[in-house]
């Protein structure tokens, strides 16, 4: 049976649960010349083979030489669209790194108990407000992140669905990048930490 093997796309670089330990660790691609923006795995396109081959080797660092074994369970940023998402999917796929891979966005991960919540995050684009109900995203609103107005999007989020409108719904404040002082008073802030031993066991066939 393949494995599953929990990856994280962050703002700025790419995180890989350890095979050893519940640790995280990072790849940098080499010589990126990231954008404003622009989210830095879009650099990727322009070395596709290349890169690859780097991801391949720390990769191999990682979980030895036979990782045809593995499935990469790719945690990405909430407003990954979905023609990012096939690019993602695709890369790792083709990378050699891998068997498989599934993909789920950041605010279906923060909890695995609440039936519904909404989720606030900030990717290096975007603030991201949805609401999530059963496993899936049902409402999704994207806010600039140079003009959004945070008390904006507190006030949206208590009219974001009639589910909210009508019942006590968490909040979960996503901070894994370390950015979201001004959306705390939202409600329960999940740390890097918190966010990462949430991910450290992925039930793929859930993805």
């Amino acid at each position: 049976m393949a494995k599953t093997v929990p990856m994280i796309i962050t703002n700025n670089s790419i995180l890989v649960k350890d095979r050893e330990s519940d640790e995280f660790k990072t790849f940098n691609m080499p010589s990126l010349n990231p954008s404003p923006n622009i989210p830095f795995y879009h650099e990727f396109a322009e070395k596709i083979a290349e890169d690859q081959y780097y991801f391949k080797e720390f990769m191999k660092g990682i979980y030895g030489k036979k990782l045809n074994k593995y499935i990469l369970a790719i945690i990405v940023p909430d407003d990954t669209s979905k023609l990012e998402s096939i690019f993602i999917n695709e890369f790792f796929v083709n990378s050699g790194a891998c068997k498989a891979v599934a993909q789920m966005p950041m605010a279906l991960a923060l909890s695995k108990t609440e039936i519904r919540y909404i989720s606030v995050s900030k990717s290096s684009r975007n603030v991201i407000l949805e609401y999530v109900r059963n496993n899936e995203t049902v409402v999704k609103k994207l806010y600039d992140i140079h003009t959004c107005d945070a008390k904006k999007v507190m006030s949206d989020a208590e009219v974001l669905h009639i589910d909210v409108e009508y019942n006590h719904v968490p909040v979960f404040v996503n901070n894994f990048n370390m950015n979201m002082d001004e959306y705390f008073e939202m409600g329960e802030i999940i740390n890097p930490k918190q966010f990462m031993e949430k991910i450290s066991v992925i039930d793929v066939e859930k993805i």
